[in-house]
């Protein structure tokens, strides 16, 4: 059982790392571009926008 929580919380602090909202942010892309890519308009866009957006607001947020 320690293994698995070993497991469970490295693959947390890969994926969530230090700031949370980065982590949601970043599904939330993934989910909106699928979800555009799935009506079958060009979706290459979106991602980089989002990645660049929420750079602005982490950087924004630690510089306060």
């Amino acid at each position: 059982m320690n293994a698995l929580r070993r497991f469970g919380h490295f693959w947390w602090d890969f994926v969530v790392g230090d700031d949370w909202r980065i982590a949601a942010g970043v599904a939330i892309a993934l989910g909106a571009t699928a979800a555009l890519a799935a009506t079958d308009q060009p979706a290459w866009w979106f991602l980089p926008l989002a990645v660049a957006l929420l750079l602005y607001l982490s950087l924004r947020r630690a510089a306060r």
